[in-house]
């Protein structure tokens, strides 16, 4: 499944040189990921006070292609691209919503961690459900 949002870039999401700051894309990603784990049937919070399940990231490769600007309208795409038992990886693309032109193309890792910071070695079997359903509608038939 793919998840899509769209986003009016601000002020506040640029750079002394007029454009969209680096970081501003991880945050807009982030979005994406919580839009997509709800979308799926989880919540953050619930799985975090009631499951002692947290998703941080463990890493982020991200091209950037061209710079976002105040009052552009961006597509979030969101959508799993791997996922392994241990971790899951999703492809996430920032574009353009007038003329589709993308600004970022990233690929975000994830693991799962109990509260007290101690990793998974396995994703827990309510994610791990999820994942693997996920990526079987990738698949070619």
């Amino acid at each position: 499944m793919k998840h899509t949002f769209e986003q009016r870039i601000f002020y506040a999401d640029t750079d002394s040189y007029g454009v969209v700051w680096h970081g501003s894309y991880l945050r807009l990603m982030e979005m994406g990921r919580v839009y997509w784990t709800e979308a799926v049937g989880f919540n953050l919070i619930d799985l975090k006070e009631n499951h002692d399940v947290v998703i941080p990231v463990a890493g982020v490769n991200i091209k950037y292609k061209m710079s976002a600007k105040v009052d552009d309208v961006v597509i979030v795409e969101t959508e799993l691209a791997s996922y392994n038992g241990l971790t899951a990886v999703f492809r996430q693309i920032i574009r353009n919503k007038e003329s589709g032109r993308i600004y970022t193309d990233a690929k975000v890792t994830i693991v799962a961690v109990s509260n007290s910071g101690k990793l998974y070695r396995k994703m827990p079997e309510m994610l791990d459900k999820v994942f693997k359903k996920e990526l079987e509608c990738l698949q070619p038939v």
